[in-house]
This record gives C-alpha cells, sequence and structure tokens, in this order.
C-alpha cells in the first residue's frame, strides 16, 4: 500500500502563514518527517491560491525537491497552479494531480493535463449534483471519468479513483458505501485503476481518543477492499498500530485483549450495526 502525506497543507494556520511569508522552514521540516516516516508522496495543498499560485506552488516544489527524493500530489482548484507545479516537478517518480471530478470544468481539462506532463491523476466520484448516494451511483460516476481519461490519452493504471469519504460521526451509513465502491472500482478495467481517500474524513468530528480507533479500523476494511493509496498521515502511530491489530480482527484472529475489544466495537460502528455515539467506547 503507497501513502500520499497529508500534513503540507494551506488549511493549518502554520504552514498557511509559512506560505503567505515564503518561509519553506516550516514546509521543509514536514516533508523531511513525513518522508523518514516512510510516505510515497507528498501532498503539497494550496488551496484556491487566486492570487500567486502559478508562483507559490513550483516554488513549494523545487524547494522540496531539492532536498526530498519524493513525488509530489498537486493539490489545488487552481488550474494554472496546478499546471505551474507540473513543469516545476523534476524529482524522482511521477507527480499526481490532486484532482479531476465529474463536476464541470474539473474533468477534461485535467486529464488533457495529466496526458501532457505524463502525471498520474486522482478523480474524485463527483458530480455538479454533488458526491452519489451510494457505491452504485459512485462507481457510474468513476465508470464515466475513467472513459474520458482513456479518451484523452491518460491509462487506468495512472488514476486514482476517490469514492469520497464522509465522517462517520454524520453520515454513518456512507462509510460502507465508500468501502464497497473501492471493491466496485477493480472490476472497471483492466488492467484496474489505483483507489485514494482522504482517511482523516471518516474521523471528522470524532473526539481525540475515538480517532486512531476510527482512522485505522476504517483503513484495515479499505484495504481488504482493495484500497491501494491512502491520503493520511505516515507518521500517525497509534492510528497505524490500530490498523494492523484490525487487520487481524478482520481476518478471524481474537487479540483477546482490550484492543480487540475496541476494534470489533469500532468495526460494529462502521458497519452500521451499532449507532454512532461519541462514548461507544466506553
Amino acid at each position: 500500500m503507497e501513502i500520499i502525506a497529508e500534513r503540507i497543507t494551506v488549511t493549518t494556520k502554520r504552514i498557511a502563514e509559512a506560505m503567505k511569508a515564503r518561509d519553506i522552514a516550516p514546509i521543509m521540516e514536514l516533508a523531511k518527517v513525513q518522508n523518514e516516516a516512510g510516505c510515497d508522496f507528498i501532498d503539497v495543498s494550496i488551496g484556491p491560491a487566486t492570487k500567486d499560485g502559478s508562483e507559490l506552488m513550483p516554488w513549494i516544489i523545487e524547494s522540496i525537491q531539492k532536498e526530498v527524493d519524493k513525488p509530489i500530489c498537486i493539490d489545488t482548484t487552481n488550474i494554472a497552479a496546478m499546471e505551474a507545479g507540473l513543469k516545476a516537478h523534476k524529482g524522482s517518480g511521477r507527480p499526481i494531480i490532486n484532482s479531476a471530478s465529474g463536476q464541470t470544468g474539473r474533468k477534461e481539462e485535467m486529464f488533457e493535463m495529466a496526458a501532457k506532463y505524463n502525471s498520474q491523476v486522482i478523480a474524485l466520484c463527483m458530480t455538479d449534483d454533488g458526491i452519489p448516494r451510494d457505491a452504485n451511483e459512485r462507481t457510474a460516476v468513476a465508470f464515466d471519468l475513467l472513459t474520458t481519461a482513456q479518451g484523452l490519452g491518460v491509462a487506468p493504471q495512472d488514476i486514482y479513483l476517490d469514492p469520497l469519504i464522509l465522517p462517520v460521526s454524520v453520515q454513518q451509513e456512507q462509510a460502507m458505501e465508500s468501502v464497497e465502491s473501492i471493491r466496485m472500482f477493480k472490476e472497471l478495467s483492466d488492467p484496474s485503476t489505483k483507489s485514494t481517500v482522504g482517511l482523516s474524513n471518516i474521523y471528522n468530528g470524532c473526539s481525540e481518543e475515538i480517532k486512531p480507533w476510527v482512522g485505522g479500523t476504517y483503513l484495515a476494511l479499505l484495504e481488504e477492499a482493495g484500497l491501494t493509496t491512502p491520503i493520511t498521515d505516515p507518521g500517525d502511530k497509534k492510528l497505524f498500530d490500530v490498523y494492523e491489530k484490525a487487520k487481524k480482527v478482520i481476518a478471524g484472529e481474537d487479540l483477546g485483549n482490550g484492543d480487540g475489544e475496541n476494534i470489533s466495537k469500532t468495526l460494529k460502528i462502521l458497519k452500521s450495526e451499532d449507532l454512532f455515539s461519541a462514548s461507544y467506547l466506553s
């Protein structure tokens, strides 16, 4: 399983301030920490960056790749900034565009750019109508994205389909719809596409105590369904410890301790067998 490291994002105050001030030190610190933790790609999220995105994105990419030899996941809604980042990307490995979708203006242009620069691309299963209701609808959007991408010269194995995870604390029934979507995506092409999720979305709104149990257990479910590449923090030791144990529980092993009990409770929450509450582990 590959990992796209998530921590260099404009949504974090410290990183947003560093981007604005052109202070590379905090950004570089996170790039090195995530690289040492074993990530395969480093996501650089600058958001819309409407004023200076075309200068900001290449500055960050060039700075990181001077010291960290990892491909970049170029994360922005600013198409000009996206292309500037692709032009600047010189390190080993191929970059990833984050992202195309079924929304107007986010499909053909993104796939054309991916083909032009020999980039991989994340494709969100979303249209102008929003996020689909279930796995079947997500897979229908995925098929349309895949067909469009192939017609524009992007191979299936260069596409990361994202079913779009929703918080279990808000839309509990959607957790397994995304898992089933990952399972169904594998049948869309031969060779099959890759798949990704923003893992933190599943525990958004949960307490710090619950987050690693929800995230780690859900990651094990997603991998069992065929997930290839989560977007997450590779240095989250507690989450990955839960993930390793959850794989054993899903395979039928009895851990014989409190961790196994917590994972079993979390599986019931994720599968909507028990109703979610903030105190479900108590």
